[in-house]
This record gives structure tokens, C-alpha cells and sequence, in this order.
């Protein structure tokens, strides 16, 4: 008789050894063989991707809850009839392309064809040439027709930096053609920093740029170094269904065509319409940059959109603190994944997520079992947080940190696992990104109890701050940090890590291929659970409240929240 994935799952965590612990000299140790277990369950086939609103969903939160509830948690979501429940409700609203898409870029004149009447028709597959989003404004139907192509360089309004990409061109009726990432990445310094990126960079910043622009639609141009991942990344995130929290205002937000292209058709692109692509993309890395439009080039795309409200969950735990229960240490992670979408040549269509993020939801897990052990209880409570839809764009942790549970005022910091280390021990560990705050200096002082060293972001300009859950409290005040693996293996070095990280990206990152295997020893895993659960026993029995440094954009968010402690 086949048991379950649930009857499995509960007997794991029952056997896991952790040890109750007072703080850093008898933090707890976390089971490998436990640790790989939850993920194994998480990243099955069973859970058909995590996808949010999905029979996956629905798996996925009843499992997260009844380890929670063996695991001696309280729960720690919204009120319902004058109890706290184990969930938060996220309203998103959901959007598929229906049918097929019928999209091209048109000639109508230009350097190749000069007169008018030869039109000549380029089609962009999807998935190939081309990825479109499905519509997040509300379309039902995108009929664009001949629609010109202007070239905005990388994009930016920044005035604060007294930058404009945009310089007064009109671009309604128009699709924006813009580069990832910052006008720095490519020489390294300048007005944004050299290569750390800002969020300016994020193709998020684009899209919502586009908007404000009043873009009929925005095409991000995929380069490989800049978006610091492949084409195949790019076709898994955005071919598939599309969410968004639910706007009032949702064209403020979004143009009606999203989508990305291939470099090499930009590059087509601009040569028929008698430009260099590249000579061009070196002008846009100057403040003098003005647009250019694409003459002679037109774009249209012709489909139907299913777009409807559908509610997801966040699952919240937490323990309750003995004399400072109001003041709250969160840890988060995100338990959603691509659900099942394109094959791969294999022809698998689930995508697992076992790196990206079981690993991370069983670590937060293993965190939570841990605190609920502890003899006596911490001082300030700690919270476990579980958000959806990260993979659609924080969407689960935005919601949450927009209607908080728990005030942020009083929320003493966020600790966000976003995968973890399947192999061994490293000497060092990072953070996503490159912030400044007290809680990395609080992280960096107690990793030392084992030896351990800080190694910053060694690719700051991938915009991992800006990529991971973390980042919708932080730019709420609330000081956070995602942590991250270092760089170092103690077996192997940092070649070793190197090649191991460079593969993942390759061959596994938000492919169906990131898949659990038995031969990972999770030890690094497991001993990086060690420093996360040091970091939040401190911060829950000090009266300490971390704040960003005193250049920090986030600053004035966390000085303003202040007024909640009194």
C-alpha cells in the first residue's frame, strides 16, 4: 500500500534530532537527512510545481501547516471568528494567454527595403525570439497593429542622478525597446554605482517606467551578463501563467504588451532599420543619450487574454515571546515555484523548485521546530513566514508587507532564506546584495562562533537585493537581509563552489531540472541554519532594534516607524 507524501513527511520531522539551546554555545544542531527530506517531499512530482492557485497550492499549504502544527507552533495568520489562523489570503489577479499569439516585426521601408509598398514580415516565435508576458493591465484582448519602435537606452528617470532616458518623447501608440540592467554595468562606474545594481536596473523598473511613460509596450532586449541568467530563465518566468496583487489603477502600473526578445533579433532589428545595435547601446551609456526611433520597423501581436481574480496564501507561524510578545523576528521564505509549464527537451513540464525554494522553505521550517523547542521561550516572539507568488514578483511578501499581520514599526527584522547550500560547509557566507544595516554587522559578529567570515555579493550587479522577499520590507523600513551560501568550500575552495553555482544557473535555475537528489549531504545547509537561528535568538532576547545605515534609502522608513514601539 502506497503511503503518503504527508504520512512520510510528519514522520520525518517527528525523528529530526534538534536540541533545545540558550544561544550561540548550545545553538541547536539541524539534521541533514531531515532537511533533505522535506525537500525531497516539497519538490516532488506530487506538488506539481507549488504553482500559486493550483491543486499544488492547496498540497503545499496543508503540508507547510500540519508540520507546523507537529512541529509545537501557534499559528499566526489573520483573525477568523476571533482566532488566529494559520494563513493570510492574497488576492492576485491571474492572466493567460489564450489561443495562439500572433506577433511580427514588420518592415515598411527602411536602410534594407527603402520603398514603402515591399513590407516584408519577420515572425517571432514565443519562447524563442520572443517572450510576452500575459497582459497585467487588465487587457482581455491585445490587437496591436503596426505599432512604431522606439529605443529608450536603458530606460532610467532618475532625477536625482539628473538622468532622462526618455527626454520628452512621446510614447503612447509606441513600443519601447530598452537594455537591461544599469548604463554601468558595461564599464563598471558612473552615476549608478559601477556594477552593484540599482533598482533602475530591474526589468521590473522597466516595465513600471513604461507605464509612467504612457508606452503602448515595453520589450527588454536579453543579454546573458547584464540580466545574469540565459534565454531559458527568461522563457520559463514569462511564458506561463501571469500574476499581479490586485490594483486599483493597474495601467499606472503596466504597459499592454510586456515582453522580452532575443539579442540577436535587436540587433536584426536595428540593423534593417540602418542602426548599430551596439554603437548604440555605448551612447545610452551617457547622460547626453536621446531616444531613437526605429524607422521603417513596426511591431504587432494579436491575442486573448484570460485574466480573473484568484485568491493565494501566505502561511504564517510563530512563537510566541514571554515578555515582548508585540515585538516580532521574522524569518520568510517562499514556497511557491514555476508549477507545471513548457517541457524541456526531456519533455518534463513540472517544475520542481527543489533549490529554488524547498531548500529554503525547509530551512525555515527547521527554524521554526527549533525555536518551538527552545527552554524558556525567547523574550520577543519570532515569526515564520511562508509567502506565494515569489516567482511572479514577491507578490506574497509585498501583499503581506503592505497589509502586515504584525506592525512592521515593531517587526525587529526579516531573515530570508532563498536557497540553500545542498553541499558542504563553506568558511564564509554573504547576503543578496550589497545594503548596509545593523543586522548584517549583528550577522557578521555571530557567524565568527563558527568561523566564518562575510564575503560580499560577488555579483552585486545581478540585483539580487532587489530579487529576493526580502526586499518588500526592506523598502518598508524594515531592516533585512537574504542569506545567502558563501563562496568558499572548505572541500574544494572556491573553485569548486564556483563550478557547482555556475551549473545550477546553466542547467537547473527555474528549469524543470531543479530536482532533489539523494546524493546531496546538505551539511552546509544545515550548519547555515546554525548562524540563522544564533542571529534570531539575540535579536529576540536583546532590546535591540537594527536600523539601516544612515546614507540608506531605507532609512527614513525605519526612523518614520519609530512612533509604533511607544
Amino acid at each position: 500500500m502506497r503511503r503518503s507524501f504527508l504520512a512520510i513527511a510528519l514522520c520525518a520531522a517527528i525523528a529530526a534530532p534538534i536540541q533545545a539551546a540558550n544561544g550561540p554555545k548550545g545553538t541547536p544542531t539541524f539534521d541533514p537527512k531531515s532537511i533533505s527530506s522535506d525537500i525531497r517531499v516539497l519538490s516532488s512530482d506530487a506538488f506539481e510545481g507549488r504553482g500559486p492557485a493550483t491543486a499544488g497550492e492547496t498540497k503545499t499549504v496543508d503540508w507547510l501547516i500540519a508540520q507546523l502544527k507537529a512541529g509545537g507552533l501557534k499559528p499566526g495568520g489573520t483573525m477568523k471568528n476571533g482566532k488566529r489562523g494559520w494563513t493570510q489570503a492574497v488576492p492576485l489577479l491571474r492572466s493567460e494567454i489564450k489561443g495562439p499569439i500572433m506577433a511580427s516585426s514588420l518592415t515598411q521601408g527602411g536602410q534594407a527595403y527603402p520603398h514603402a509598398e515591399q513590407r516584408v514580415s519577420m515572425p517571432l516565435a514565443q519562447g524563442e525570439q520572443i517572450a510576452i508576458r500575459a497582459a497585467l493591465d487588465g487587457s482581455k484582448q491585445v490587437d496591436i497593429h503596426d505599432a512604431p519602435l522606439v529605443f529608450v537606452g536603458y530606460g532610467v528617470k532618475a532625477p536625482e542622478r539628473h538622468w532622462d532616458d526618455f527626454k520628452g518623447i512621446e510614447l503612447r501608440g509606441k513600443i519601447m525597446v530598452v537594455l537591461v540592467n544599469d548604463p554601468d554595468f558595461e564599464t563598471g562606474h558612473g552615476d549608478f554605482g559601477g556594477k552593484a545594481m540599482t533598482y533602475y536596473g530591474r526589468w521590473t523598473y522597466k516595465l513600471e517606467e513604461g507605464a509612467r511613460q504612457g508606452a503602448l509596450g515595453v520589450l527588454v532586449v536579453h543579454e546573458t551578463a547584464p540580466a545574469s541568467y540565459g534565454w531559458a530563465t527568461v522563457k520559463n518566468s514569462n511564458t506561463n501563467t501571469m500574476f499581479d496583487v490586485v490594483r486599483d489603477h493597474p495601467k499606472d502600473t503596466h504597459p499592454q504588451l510586456e515582453g522580452w526578445i532575443q539579442r540577436d533579433v535587436a540587433v536584426d532589428l536595428f540593423k534593417r532599420a540602418g542602426l548599430d545595435f551596439d554603437a548604440l547601446k555605448k551612447q545610452a551609456q551617457t547622460r547626453d543619450f536621446k531616444p531613437v526611433e526605429l524607422k521603417g520597423e513596426q511591431f504587432s501581436a494579436k491575442y486573448a487574454v484570460d485574466s480573473k481574480v484568484i485568491t493565494s496564501h501566505n502561511v504564517i507561524a510563530m512563537v510566541p515571546g514571554r515578555t515582548n510578545p508585540d515585538e516580532m523576528v521574522m524569518y520568510s521564505a517562499h514556497w511557491d515555484h514555476l508549477g507545471i509549464g513548457q517541457p524541456d527537451a526531456r519533455g518534463d513540464r513540472i517544475y520542481n523548485g527543489a533549490v529554488d525554494n524547498a531548500s529554503g522553505v525547509a530551512g525555515v521550517l527547521a527554524l521554526a521546530r527549533a525555536f518551538a523547542k527552545a527552554k524558556p521561550a525567547p523574550q520577543r516572539s519570532l515569526g515564520f513566514l511562508f509567502v506565494t507568488a515569489e516567482e511572479k514578483g514577491l507578490l506574497g511578501s509585498e501583499y503581506y508587507a503592505s497589509k502586515p499581520v504584525y506592525p512592521l514599526g515593531k517587526t525587529v527584522g526579516d531573515i530570508n532564506i532563498d536557497g540553500m547550500n545542498m553541499y558542504g560547509p563553506t568558511r564564509d557566507f554573504s547576503i543578496s546584495g550589497s545594503a548596509k544595516l545593523d543586522l548584517l554587522d549583528d550577522l557578521i559578529a555571530t557567524a565568527k562562533n563558527w568561523n566564518m567570515t562575510y564575503s560580499p555579493d560577488s555579483r552585486p550587479e545581478a540585483g539580487s537585493f532587489f530579487r529576493s522577499d526580502h526586499f518588500s520590507f526592506a523598502k518598508r523600513g524594515v531592516p533585512a537581509i537574504s542569506l545567502d551560501s558563501g563562496d568558499d568550500l572548505i572541500d574544494g575552495g572556491v573553485a569548486a563552489a564556483k563550478k557547482l553555482q555556475e551549473d545550477y544557473t546553466r542547467n537547473r535555475y527555474h528549469q524543470p531540472a531543479d530536482q532533489w537528489e539523494a546524493s546531496w549531504p546538505v551539511t552546509g545547509a544545515a550548519r547555515d541554519l546554525q548562524v540563522a537561528y544564533a542571529l534570531g535568538w539575540q535579536l529576540a532576547n536583546s532590546r535591540e532594534w537594527p536600523n539601516w545605515s544612515r546614507d540608506s534609502e531605507f532609512r527614513a522608513a525605519r526612523d518614520k516607524s519609530a512612533k509604533d514601539r511607544k
